[in-house]
């Protein structure tokens, strides 16, 4: 049997939760009548963070009730003066899919991922990875993974605005031992087998990294960019629509690099992604070569930055921040 299937009632529960959430971020986007709500730490919230997060953990909480959910929001801030009219937009979008849903049960649902621990085994999940993104009608992603052990083994992210393999919106998914397919999010089709590109020379290799130069720094990258001989310019996207990218072979880096001393990387952000690149033959370490370990709390606090590739150029990216540091 394989770890695909030894995994089938997650990866099947985990894929419909994303399609719906997903659906539902599309329907805000169409409004987009409520102003995003400022969390303490001054970043976006909408609508869609909140709805997106009840909904998928409504449905982990209801099949796997034993697992834990680490997730990025938190219904505190709903509570603030002045939220109502968000409020009432999350209950009325909840409420296409959950129809006898009250603010009360939302509310608790967005809870149950804030506040989760990980355990031996978890699921962590971003509701809407890139909220940025998602304001101004670029990439955005719905990222969902489940942890064992401290290694991501179950990874879905939903990207509906990324056009990949002839499909305007995609599910890519991963199953660790089972390999990365993409499939349409909004129309049914066979999944499709993903591999990294098999491009060894720099010159012809494409890279990606964020728009916010407050989660990544653009210097930093463009210098390991020029040190391994990158001539083409850099792909700037948000969310973990980039592993996506690498995965599908139409990159061959992603350069996440720590903008400053006291960042950390979020669990949310990474681990979906991060598989899809693993089970599609690429590599995906920090920047000092070492592995990704999920399992130290909400963030990657034994890792520094963030470095996936095709595999064939990681040493010599991990060369280049060597002479960097």
């Amino acid at each position: 049997m394989t770890a695909r299937h030894d995994l089938r009632e997650e990866l099947k529960m985990a894929t419909e939760a994303v399609r719906e959430a997903a659906r539902l971020c599309m329907d805000v986007l169409q409004e987009m009548q409520h102003k995003p709500v400022r969390k303490r730490d001054s970043s976006p919230v909408t609508v869609a963070d909140y709805g997106s997060q009840a909904l998928i953990c409504e449905a982990l909480q209801r099949s796997f009730p034993d697992d834990p959910v680490v997730a990025e929001e938190s219904a505190s801030e709903l509570l603030d003066e002045g939220n109502d009219a968000i409020l009432d937009g999350i209950l009325q979008h909840v409420r296409v899919y959950r129809p006898d849903a009250d603010a009360g049960e939302i509310a608790g649902w967005i809870d149950v991922g804030a506040h989760g621990r990980p355990e031996r085994r978890f699921w962590t999940l971003d509701p809407v990875d890139g909220t940025k993104g998602f304001l101004r009608g670029a990439q955005f992603a719905i990222a969902l993974a489940l942890v064992v052990d401290g290694r991501p083994v179950l990874g879905c992210v939903a990207c509906p605005r990324l056009d990949l393999e002839g499909s305007s919106g995609v599910l890519v998914t991963a199953v660790r031992g089972g390999g990365t397919h993409l499939e349409p999010l909004f129309d049914r089709g066979r999944p499709k087998p993903l591999r990294v590109s098999s491009t060894d020379h720099p010159g012809a290799a494409r890279y990606c990294e964020s728009v916010e130069h407050t989660h990544s720094s653009h210097e930093d990258a463009a210098t390991v960019a020029a040190d391994i001989g990158l001539i083409l310019p850099p792909v700037r996207m948000d969310s973990q629509a980039k592993y996506a990218v690498v995965a599908d072979g139409q990159a061959e880096v992603y350069l996440r690099l720590p903008s400053g001393r006291r960042y950390v990387e979020n669990v949310w952000d990474h681990a979906a992604g991060c598989l899809l690149v693993e089970e599609a033959g690429g590599r995906v370490t920090d920047c000092r070569g070492a592995d990704l370990d999920f399992g130290h709390g909400r963030r990657l606090t034994q890792n520094r930055g963030v470095i996936a590739t095709n595999g064939l150029l990681h040493e010599r990216v991990l060369d280049a921040l060597g002479r960097l540091s």
